[in-house]
């Protein structure tokens, strides 16, 4: 039987490769905020159910009936935040949380009728992809880091990490949102970057600008919002 738990666990280790992680139990209990003796149980019951592997490495794997389970459900995910945005006009940075609990119960029938309510192909409301992707696939869509940009340049917010509400928020109001125009203006000796954003001139830390890609564009920011 595969348990709502069991799924959180397989979807975690979805979502951190796509990250680039190599998930080892720590990761597991980092993600999901449990302790190590129970990421342990858990890997060794998803092991017995043949859902993952796990390496000489210590490296937990998902198996192919693992990764189908996982990638179920976050497409469900996925559609949850999107009928949430784009239905119940829910903010873009609360619609993950109640996705993370709507999720497990959504039914083949009720997501195909979402899929025929929203469509295909579209990025959920952090612009991010169905399909899990790799920092690689990003970059060979044209598309990198904030934290990388370049000073003097225009840019557009592609996609955003979207499991730390706090960090949403933060983002949020400072007008980096996906879809939102910010000009980099300066790199700064602390580390920080000085940006032009539609609410005005903001200073943002580098990790938070790592977890949002950014793809360039020639035109000019967005108007500041008085």
């Amino acid at each position: 039987m595969i348990t709502v738990s069991k799924e959180d666990y397989l979807k975690a280790i979805l979502e951190a490769e796509s990250e680039g992680e190599s998930v080892i139990s720590a990761t597991l209990a980092h993600w999901l905020k449990v302790s190590p003796p129970a990421v342990t149980m858990a890997v060794r019951r998803l092991k017995k159910d043949g859902l993952v592997r796990v390496n000489a490495d210590g490296r937990v794997r998902l198996t192919a009936a693992g990764r189908k389970i996982a990638r179920k459900l976050t497409v469900r995910h996925h559609l949850i935040e999107r009928m949430l945005a784009e239905i119940f006009g829910m903010e873009w940075y609360k619609v993950h949380d109640e996705a993370e609990r709507l999720e497990h119960a959504v039914s083949p029938d009720f997501e195909a009728r979402l899929f025929a309510k929203l469509g295909r192909g579209v990025a959920c409301p952090h612009g991010n992809l169905t399909e899990l992707e790799s920092p690689a696939s990003r970059r060979r869509r044209g598309l990198l880091l904030l934290a990388q940009a370049e000073p003097g340049e225009n840019f557009q917010v592609s996609g955003i990490y979207e499991r730390d509400r706090r960090l949403l928020e933060f983002l949020e109001q400072r007008g980096i949102r996906p879809g939102a125009k910010i000009h980099v203006a300066h790199r700064n000796y602390d580390h920080t970057l000085t940006l032009t954003t539609g609410v005005g001139r903001v200073s943002l830390g580098i990790s938070a600008a790592e977890k949002v890609w950014v793809k360039p564009d020639g035109k000019a920011v967005a108007k500041v919002v008085k």
